[in-house]
């Protein structure tokens, strides 16, 4: 027996060695932790029980005859036979994150470069049928080139393991358990669909996720790029949102999924985990002067999320895209909730369809793992023209919309200045039914703002003004009508006639909000609790 148990250490110690010592160089070299780095700074101490730790490549003579990898120990590269393994590039188990239990997937570039092939995607299968039977969270650790060549070539490819209904996202019957992914090195084939399908996904500066590896790019349309021009923070983050947050290191990326975790239940038939409340970072009186009354004037919002949140809690989601909209999750006297609230400071606050998008993965975010959603407002509404046309402005539209109303989480909604239009509608105004609707005094809804809708509705009586008496004529009627449409615009008349719910005094926000949340959970949802 002791012979054997030594014999299974000295398995244990080669496949726990990955890649070998040159292997590990040279990834190091390049800037990158090791899978199981990465694993030690994910996971609480102790906590990493492995799974599937002694895999090998499934032998494929014709492959190894071809020149492939498969046949070979990763590690040494010598024929099968050798008794050891490298867990074949992929490192799976279970694991408690924040004292939480989670299933870990971490791919391991130093062997085979983590490609996949039959063996590891089984492994990868297992974990993630089991964390869905089990409703664990899936975090993965992504770094890895795409399929291994030639194991999966041909025919071959059929007969991979990868079930995407499962692997993707939760089978039918089961809540959906969350999953998070850090995309921290060249993301390509089902490395990258494992960063789109998760729920929030992280990436450092010199990861990329795309389809395809630039080398395939270049032979098959002959575009010659490298790998962060491919599928880099500026495009991933920026502009296709795949990714929700750039981190600068790998230690900060993976302190980012942690801290995610920490906001977000287990899976959707679970509240979301409260923590102790805290006092916001700014004083509320602040929010007196933090917002002008003269609408054209712009500040940063969130100097009104410091004196509504709990301090330090913002975690922003999407920071990177569509920057006239913030959303993040964060807390209101400990309860989780998520956030979204007009930037003034990026064009005004109009909604273009990048934010759109982003708030739309947000609601669904939010709704999904119950989580709260607040709404403030300060948008002159949507980005409108041929671009926004062609990028799909109206059903962008109709599908937040939709998306707000049957939202089964509570809806607080708070116009602190200006909400007109469309922007009034995605950002939860009474036609998406929310739960609670209130406006600070200086609010002014409306079809559009008043310069616009005065030129656009009386424009031929100031045509007609300039006509009779010059451009000083003409400008004095404008100046009236504006005032009289400003005046309409008020928070009053809304509501006398129920339009709002209330109308607040600015420094009772956070506490209107708290109560709104804690009033709004009805039986029928998951609430923090943990009745239905």
């Amino acid at each position: 027996m002791l012979a054997r148990v030594a014999e299974l250490q000295r398995r244990r110690e080669h496949a726990e060695a990955m890649g070998g010592a040159e292997r590990i160089a040279r990834h190091h070299e390049s800037g990158r932790l090791t899978a199981r780095e990465r694993i030690d700074l994910l996971v609480d101490p102790g906590s990493f029980r492995e799974l599937g730790l002694l895999a090998l490549p499934e032998r494929r003579p014709e492959s190894a005859d071809e020149g492939g990898a498969a046949g070979h120990s990763p590690a040494t590269r010598a024929p099968r036979r050798s008794p050891y393994g490298g867990a074949d590039g992929i490192i799976t188990g279970w694991a408690r994150i924040g004292g939480r239990r989670a299933a870990v997937i971490a791919v391991d570039a130093t062997v085979l470069g983590g490609t996949t092939a039959y063996v590891n995607a089984e492994k990868l299968m297992r974990t993630c049928r089991r964390a869905s039977e089990a409703g664990l969270p899936v975090v993965v650790l992504a770094d890895a080139d795409g399929g291994r060549m030639p194991d999966v070539m041909g025919w071959r490819m059929g007969g991979l393991p990868l079930e995407f209904g499962t692997l993707l996202a939760t089978p039918p019957g089961r809540p959906t358990i969350l999953r998070l992914c850090a995309a921290l090195g060249p993301c390509f084939g089902d490395a990258g669909l494992e960063a789109t399908a998760a729920h929030i996904a992280v990436m450092t500066p010199g990861a990329s996720i795309a389809l395809s590896g630039t080398e395939v790019v270049e032979t098959s349309i002959g575009e010659r790029l490298s790998n962060v021009e491919l599928g880099g923070p500026d495009v991933a983050a920026a502009v296709s949102g795949q990714v929700e947050m750039v981190a600068e290191t790998e230690p900060e990326a993976i302190a980012l999924l942690r801290r995610a975790l920490s906001y977000l239940p287990d899976h959707a038939g679970q509240p979301a985990p409260r923590a102790d409340p805290l006092a916001p970072a700014a004083d509320p009186e602040t929010l007196l002067e933090v917002v002008p009354v003269d609408r054209r004037r712009g500040y940063d919002v969130r100097k009104v999320l410091d004196a509504v949140l709990d301090a330090g809690s913002l975690l922003e989601y999407g920071a990177r895209k569509g920057r006239s909209l913030i959303c993040g999750l964060a807390r209101i006297e400990g309860e989780p909730i998520g956030v979204a609230a007009s930037q003034p400071m990026q064009r005004g606050g109009v909604l273009d369809v990048p934010a759109l998008e982003k708030l739309l993965a947000f609601v669904r975010l939010c709704d999904t793992f119950n989580l709260p959603i607040v709404t403030l407002h300060d948008v002159p509404g949507l980005m409108i023209g041929a671009e926004a046309e062609r990028r799909g402005l109206l059903r962008m539209l109709e599908t937040i919309t939709v998306a707000q109303a049957h939202a089964g989480v509570p809806k607080i909604s708070v116009v602190m200045r200006k909400s007109y239009g469309g922007g009034y509608f995605v950002m939860n105004g009474r036609q998406t039914t929310p739960d609670l609707l209130v406006a600070w005094p200086t609010a002014e809804l409306g079809f559009m703002a008043p310069e616009a809708g005065v030129r656009t509705v009386h424009r031929r009586e100031l045509e007609q003004a300039f006509a009779d008496g010059g451009e000083q004529a003409r400008d004095a009627l404008l100046e009236q009508l504006i005032e009289e449409w400003a005046h309409q615009s008020e928070p009053w008349e809304a509501a006398a006639h129920l339009y709002l719910d209330d109308v607040i005094d600015p420094r009772d926000t956070r506490r209107t909000i708290a109560a709104g949340i804690a009033y709004c959970w009805s039986q029928s949802r998951v609430s923090p609790t943990g009745t239905r």
